[in-house]
C-alpha cells in the first residue's frame, strides 16, 4: 500500500509540473488552457489517490471496464496529436501566447480523428479520468471526476470560442456536422 505521505509528495511534484507547463494559460483567464489546467489537476489527484488500487482485482468487470476507457484515452490522445501535428499545419503565425507549439495550427482539421469528434484529446483526458474513476469509486473521487468532467467541458466550450474567431465560418459548419467528445452521440 502507498503512504499518503508520498502520494501526497507526488501530488505536490506533479503540480509543479503541470503549473510549469500552464504558465502561459494561467495568465489568461479566458483561455481554454485555463480551465484545462483545472481539469488536469482533478484528473492527477484521481491518478494520484487510485494508485495504490491500480492493480487491485485486475479482471473484475469494473476494472476491465476501466481498463478499456484508458486504452481508448491514450488512442484518442494519440490520434489526435498526429493529426494536428500533420493536418494542422501549426506554425508561428498565430500569436496567441496562451497556445502550445501544436495548437497553432493554420488548418482547420475536420478529418481522421477530427472527422468523428472534435476534441479528441479533451475526450482524451474524460476517458482518463472516468478510466482512473473506476479504479475506486468514493465520494471525492466522484467529486474529482464530475470536475474534471465540468472543466473538460467549459475547456472545450472556451477552445471553440477560439476557433471560431480564428477560423470563423468554416469552424462554425464543422461544429454543425460534429460532436465534441464522442462519435454519434455528443
Amino acid at each position: 500500500m502507498t503512504h499518503p505521505i508520498l502520494q501526497i509528495s507526488a501530488f505536490i511534484a506533479l503540480t509543479f509540473v503541470l503549473i510549469y507547463l500552464s504558465r502561459k494559460p494561467l495568465l489568461n483567464k479566458e483561455a481554454h488552457g485555463f480551465t484545462r489546467f483545472f481539469a488536469w489537476e482533478a484528473i492527477l489527484a484521481l491518478l494520484v489517490l487510485n494508485a495504490p488500487v491500480w492493480h487491485v482485482h485486475m479482471f473484475a468487470p469494473i476494472q476491465l471496464l476501466s481498463w478499456l476507457l484508458l486504452f481508448i484515452s491514450a488512442l484518442l490522445a494519440f490520434l489526435g496529436l498526429s493529426a494536428l501535428k500533420t493536418l494542422g499545419l501549426p506554425s508561428g503565425h498565430r500569436h496567441d501566447n496562451s497556445l502550445y507549439k501544436f495548437e497553432k495550427t493554420e488548418k482547420l482539421v475536420t478529418t481522421h480523428i477530427y472527422g468523428l469528434i472534435r476534441h479528441p484529446m479533451y475526450a482524451a483526458l474524460l476517458f482518463l479520468a472516468w478510466g482512473a474513476y473506476l479504479k475506486n469509486m468514493t465520494l471525492l473521487n466522484t467529486l474529482l471526476v464530475s470536475f474534471a468532467s465540468f472543466a473538460l467541458w467549459l475547456t472545450a466550450k472556451r477552445d471553440e470560442a477560439e476557433c471560431l474567431v480564428f477560423f470563423g465560418d468554416d469552424y462554425a459548419r464543422y461544429m454543425q456536422v460534429s460532436k465534441r467528445f464522442v462519435p454519434f452521440l455528443f
